[in-house]
């Protein structure tokens, strides 16, 4: 029997702003209006989907934390800037950096572009497509903001200082995953 494929996840990169989480995405006819284009709330998605694989590579377990009553991450703010249409089949590169670092948020800044291809293990950007700013708060059961436990804050400033943790393994775990 041949291996499954594992679920995206994403990989970890560096560039002259600093350190990155890149994650691919596919443009399919489900995410698209009648005349091909990606709707809007699409890049929502996809931009959610990155965040929470980008604390998953960082062993953020949010789940946990949630089962055992500390508690969540919520939106509590968004800017979103809309430049150019993803369409129908296109290859999307979301990147997310995290931009400040509070003890009950965080500010993120996340861009969605086209993928313009990959050679020699090297990620050509296409387009920007939509650019996001995200303040995500940690908040208890009830709702109300809290700080974020003492070891996530560790770990996203190490983040920030342009080291993962020792038990972040930093490779795809793709074929092709850039």
């Amino acid at each position: 029997m041949n291996a499954l494929p594992l679920p995206p996840s994403g990989c970890f990169a560096t560039d002259d702003d600093g350190p990155l989480h890149l994650y691919a995405v596919r443009a399919y006819f489900e995410d698209t209006d009648l005349s091909g284009v990606v709707y809007h709330a699409n890049y929502l998605r996809w931009f959610e989907r990155a965040r929470s694989d980008m604390l998953r590579l960082l062993d953020v377990d949010q789940r946990a934390a949630q089962e055992a009553g500390e508690g969540a991450y919520a939106v509590a703010e968004m800017a979103i800037r809309y430049t150019a249409p993803a369409r129908l089949d296109d290859e999307i590169l979301i990147e997310t950096r995290i931009h400040e670092l509070g003890a009950a948020s965080i500010r993120l800044v996340q861009a969605a572009f086209r993928l313009a291809g990959v050679e020699k293990g090297a990620v050509h950007k296409g387009a920007l497509l939509a650019q996001a700013t995200v303040r995500v708060g940690f908040v208890a059961p009830d709702g109300r903001p809290r700080r974020q436990p003492a070891s996530w804050r560790s770990i996203f400033a190490q983040f920030l200082a342009g080291h993962a943790p020792a038990s972040t393994d930093l490779r795809p775990n793709q074929p092709g995953t850039p």
